[in-house]
């Protein structure tokens, strides 16, 4: 087997990885779309759809973990070639986290069923939903084009995810000290807001991956965590 014929196999063999991630990628889009829509219209049976959906997601992941080790060990892939079959395990290690995710937005939908919502939220979270969602599509885009540039924009709209996810925090805080009725169901909006906050880390992560594969070097993490919650709460139990 000559080198070109070896080089080919190798190729075809990431491609179907790539694929297979791409495919995972798809999947987590529609699942926090979903989890969204289910959240927005309290549908309990799609919030249930999306929860059951997760398992497909975990199933993809584990494929491409073992389709990317049988590559490593019979392909002895060059410097370049290593980065990326590990980049493609690190982006589906991230978007097997992001199904989780959607699937604990699906559960705290189930939760609140029968119990109104605290007015104004749920556009909110449909919108910081929708944005998060546009990460993940973009730093997917971004991987498959190596486009170092695009991935390091959606690093930088990391920031504006933390600041959506600050401002309904402190409404939801509002909320429930006003109203401690309002705690119970606060609580829950709370955790859905954090749980898409996390997808949208999970997008940088995605990101940085592109960074590593085409220059083989991480971006250096010296953006700050927009995430004044701790503080928030401290203030409002003192």
């Amino acid at each position: 087997m000559n080198d070109q014929h070896i080089v080919a196999s190798f190729d075809r063999d990431l491609e179907s990885i790539q694929a297979t991630v791409m495919k995972m990628g798809g999947l987590v889009e529609q699942a926090l779309s979903d989890a969204a829509r289910a959240l927005k219209t309290r549908d309990a049976e799609l919030a249930e759809q999306v929860r059951k959906g997760d398992g497909v997601i975990d199933e993809l992941d584990l494929m491409v973990k073992g389709d990317a080790a049988r590559l490593l060990a019979l392909r002895a892939p060059t410097a370049r070639d290593l980065r990326l079959v590990l980049s493609v395990m690190e982006i589906s290690s991230h978007l097997e986290r992001c199904g989780d995710y959607a699937k604990n937005i699906a559960k705290r939908t189930k939760a609140m069923a029968g119990v109104s919502a605290i007015t104004g939220t749920l556009p909110d979270l449909a919108r910081m939903s929708a944005f998060v969602e546009s990460m993940i599509n973009d730093a997917l885009d971004a991987f498959i084009q190596r486009d170092v540039i695009k991935a390091q924009e959606i690093i930088d709209r990391d920031i504006e995810a933390d600041q959506i996810y600050n401002t309904l925090f402190r409404s939801f805080l509002t909320h429930m000290m006003e109203d401690h009725s309002n705690i119970a169901v606060g609580m829950h909006l709370h955790f859905i807001a954090k749980n898409i906050e996390r997808i949208g880390d999970h997008a940088t992560g995605i990101a940085e991956q592109t960074i590593y594969a085409v220059t083989g070097k991480l971006p250096e993490d010296e953006r700050p965590k927009h995430d004044e919650t701790a503080r928030d709460l401290q203030e409002s139990t003192s």
